[in-house]
């Protein structure tokens, strides 16, 4: 998994669509991503988040207030990756969460629309948001944080069909899944992986979600990605 290093908080519910996945693992380990409301039905997040078992939180801002927060068990069995994710080199590193109980809709809870378009221009004015460790702490952070990314121009992303950001701001352990979103408010990139430039600075990548293989399924999003399994 991959907080937000060098982030803020963000305005309580102003990110409705924003989920966070506490996951049972193999041995009986915890581990965390984020993940964001697509529909009443389904959650997208990283490939890479896959466990045994999923509690979804829905409607979170800060977790020690709980107060109308919808709680949903998910077994591991409704993770659809996307067809093609590779754990090496994190790789078409998406997946739909079918929850188990439908998410209710209202002003905490409401799903954002995915990216259309890719014109081979980079998006512009990019959030990222998250609950992962920040630069203080190892820990998740209690509330939701949010950080402003730049994308740049990248080979090793290009040629992988991922968006990139470079520096030492970016998301962090705990943050991945989180939807990367864009200048007309809808979701382009899932919050990959981080590595290092030869130079030892950080590149942060998001896959990308408006490619080729959802406009050749547009339409047929969700029974494309649960029938890879």
């Amino acid at each position: 998994g991959h907080a937000i290093i060098g982030g803020h908080e963000a305005v309580p519910h102003s990110r409705p669509y924003m989920v966070l996945l506490l996951m049972n693992r193999p041995g009986g380990r915890i581990g965390q991503c984020a993940g964001f409301l697509l529909s009443e039905d389904f959650v997208m997040t990283a490939a890479h988040c896959q466990a045994e078992s999923y509690k979804v939180f829905l409607g979170l801002h800060n977790y020690h207030d709980q107060n109308g927060v919808q709680h949903v068990n998910v077994p591991g069995r409704n993770a659809f990756p996307m067809k093609g994710y590779n754990p090496v080199d994190c790789r078409n590193d998406m997946m739909l969460l079918k929850l188990s109980t439908k998410a209710e809709l209202n002003d905490k809870v409401k799903p954002i629309a995915l990216a259309d378009r890719d014109d081979g221009s980079l998006p512009k004015a990019c959030v990222i948001s998250g609950w992962g460790s920040t630069e203080n702490s190892k820990y998740m952070s209690v509330k939701l944080l949010e950080l402003n990314v730049t994308l740049t121009d990248n080979e090793l992303c290009a040629n992988t069909n991922m968006y990139c950001s470079e520096g030492e701001r970016g998301p962090g352990q705990g943050d991945a899944g989180g939807p990367l979103v864009c200048e007309d408010g809808k979701a382009y990139g899932v919050i990959s992986a981080s590595t290092m430039n030869p130079d030892g600075s950080k590149i942060q990548s998001y896959k990308k979600i408006p490619d080729h293989s959802i406009k050749e399924h547009k339409g047929k999003f969700f029974k494309n990605y649960m029938y890879c399994l």
